[in-house]
C-alpha cells in the first residue's frame, strides 16, 4: 500500500560520512561528572517538578530535589552529590526557561540507599508503576511524556501489546543503537518487567534494517522469552514515531487526536525500557543517560552523561567544536533544536548534541510550486502546502480544521520541499498560536462562569434581604 514503507509517507535522508555510520561503531563511554550541574526542574511533559531543597542543602546522587507536581509529572533527582549552590532560571534547548537547582559537586559520589529488587515477578502492576513512578523515568526518545503514565492503564483502556521502539531513524543518533548492542540483556529484562506490569503475552521490538548487529543482538537477548519478538523494518523515517512505529507493526491505525492506547498498544523507547530495568533491579533513579555527539567535532561518541551536565562540557569531552561549525542542535538533524548558548544542560530527553556546517545554512524560500511532495512525504496524512498558506495569512482556525494539531513535527515535508519552504517552522508557530487562543477562551470563559456565580449570589442576597 505504500510502496517500500509500512507506513504512509516518510523520507530516507542520506547518511552522511560524519552520520551513524561513525558513532554506530563508538561504544559507550561514562562522561566524568562535571564540577556543577544545573538540573532542570521540567524535564518532562506535564506538570513540572516542585523544588524541595534550598541553597546550602546538602545532597547525594539520586536524592528526590524535585517532587512531581502531579499525576503527569516527574520528580527530579541529584546527579551529584555536593551543596546546593542555588535555585535560578535555566534554559533549555526548546527556548523555554524553567527553574533549576544547581549543584556544586564534591566528587564524594556518595548515593541514597537503593532498593534493588532481585525478584520482580513477586511485585504487582502497581508496585512496579510505582517504581518506575518515584524513580522519575520519562521517555527517552525525546518526547519526555511520564512513563509511568503510560504503564498505568486509565479506567476503560485495555492494552493487547507492547511495542518497543529501537528504530532510531534520525540521521547521526546511535545512542540507542549501542544500548541495543550493550546492553541487550537489561533491555530484554526490562520488556519482560513490563509486560508484567501491563498484563500483556505479547512485545515486539522493532529495529530498522540498518542495524543488523543490533536485530542479532536483541534477537539472541529474546531467545527463550516467551512473547517477545524481534521485528527488522525497512528504513524509513519518521519510522520511529509511536503512530508510525504501531502501523508499520501492527497495521493498526491511532486515530487523529488519539493515544496508542486507543488501539490497545503502548510503545517505549528502548533507552526507557533500560532505565526501568536499572529502576527495578539496582533501585536507581534516573540520574544520567546515553547521549550521541556527532557531526563536526572532533571526537565524535556515545556518551553516558550525568543530567544537568552543560553542553559545553560534553563538547569538550568529544575535543572540541571543529573551526567549520555552523549550527549546534540538541537532537538530530530532522527533528533537533538549534541552540546558541551552549551551556544549556543535558536533561533527560537529549538524545544528541549535533553539530552541522553548511548543509545547516537556512536557504532563501521561493514560491509554492504545488508539486505536492510535502503531502506524498508527510505521515500523518495531511496538506502542508495549504496548512502552511493558511498560517502565514494567519488563518488558524483554517489551518486547525486541515488538521496542523495532528502534525507531529518531524520536518519530512521540509525536507523534500523543492522551494526550500520551512514548513515544520509554519506549523510549530501555527500551533503556538492555535493552543494560546485556547487557553485565552477557557480563560474567558472560566472568569464569565465566575462573575456569573457572583451576580447569582448577590442576586440571592438581595432577595433574602
Amino acid at each position: 500500500m505504500f510502496g517500500k514503507h509500512l507506513f504512509p509517507g516518510g523520507v530516507h535522508p542520506k547518511e552522511r560520512e560524519n552520520g551513524k555510520a561513525v558513532n554506530s561503531g563508538n561504544p559507550i563511554v561514562d562522561m566524568t561528572p562535571p564540577a556543577r550541574v544545573t538540573i532542570p526542574l521540567s524535564q518532562h511533559i506535564g506538570a513540572p517538578a516542585k523544588a524541595v531543597v534550598k541553597k546550602g542543602d546538602r545532597v547525594v546522587i539520586g536524592q528526590v530535589i524535585g517532587e512531581a507536581g502531579g499525576f503527569v509529572s516527574a520528580p527530579v533527582h541529584a546527579t551529584v552529590s555536593g551543596t546546593v549552590d542555588e535555585i535560578r532560571p535555566c534554559l533549555l534547548a526548546s527556548g523555554l526557561t524553567v527553574p533549576a537547582v544547581v549543584i556544586d559537586n564534591d566528587f564524594q559520589d556518595e548515593w541514597i540507599k537503593l532498593t534493588p529488587c532481585s525478584h520482580p515477578e513477586t511485585l504487582t502492576a502497581k508496585e512496579l508503576q510505582d517504581i518506575v513512578r518515584n524513580a522519575g523515568i520519562v521517555g527517552m526518545g525525546g518526547a519526555t511524556f511520564p512513563t509511568s503514565v503510560k504503564i498505568t492503564p486509565a479506567p476503560g483502556k485495555t492494552i493487547e501489546k507492547l511495542i518497543i521502539n529501537g528504530a532510531e531513524c534520525e540521521p547521526y543518533l546511535t545512542a540507542d543503537h549501542r544500548l541495543m548492542l550493550e546492553q541487550s540483556g537489561r533491555i530484554v529484562d526490562g520488556v519482560h518487567i513490563i509486560m508484567q506490569a501491563l498484563g500483556v503475552s505479547e512485545a515486539v521490538i522493532g529495529i530498522e534494517n540498518n542495524k543488523p548487529d543490533a536485530i542479532d543482538a536483541m534477537t539472541e537477548a529474546a531467545s527463550g522469552m516467551d512473547g517477545i519478538t524481534v521485528k527488522g523494518l525497512p528504513v524509513s523515517y519518521p519510522q520511529g514515531g509511536e503512530k508510525q512505529l504501531i502501523y508499520a507493526i501492527t497495521k493498526r491505525m491511532v486515530p487523529n487526536g488519539g493515544l496508542p492506547i486507543d488501539v490497545g498498544v503502548v510503545v517505549l523507547n528502548v533507552g526507557t525500557v533500560f532505565a526501568i530495568d536499572e529502576a527495578v533491579r539496582d533501585g536507581k533513579p534516573l540520574v544520567d543517560r546515553v547521549t550521541t555527539v556527532g557531526g563536526l567535532v572532533n571526537n565524535p561518541g556515545n556518551y553516558r552523561v550525568r543530567i544537568g551536565t552543560p553542553i559545553s562540557l560534553l563538547l569538550d569531552t568529544c575535543g572540541g567544536l571543529r573551526s567549520d561549525v555552523r549550527k549546534v542542535l540538541s537532537g538530530g538533524p530532522m527533528m533537533g533544536m538549534a541552540i546558541n548558548d551552549l551551556e544549556i544542560p543535558v536533561t533527560k530527553g537529549s538524545s544528541g548534541i549535533l553539530a552541522l556546517g553548511e548543509e545547516a545554512a537556512e536557504p532563501a524560500e521561493g514560491p509554492c510550486i504545488r508539486c505536492g511532495r510535502c503531502q506524498r512525504a508527510c505521515p500523518m496524512m495531511l496538506s502542508p502546502y495549504l496548512m502552511d498558506l493558511y498560517i502565514r495569512n494567519e488563518q488558524f482556525e483554517s489551518s486547525e480544521k486541515l488538521g496542523v494539531m495532528n502534525c507531529i513535527e518531524c520536518g519530512a515535508c521540509t525536507y523534500v520541499c523543492p522551494a526550500k519552504r520551512m514548513l515544520t517552522q509554519s506549523f510549530k508557530m501555527g500551533k503556538r498560536v492555535i493552543q494560546t487562543r485556547r487557553k485565552e477562551a477557557a480563560d474567558r470563559e472560566k472568569a464569565q462562569a465566575a462573575e456569573l456565580e457572583k451576580e447569582k449570589a448577590a442576586a440571592g442576597l438581595k432577595k433574602e434581604g
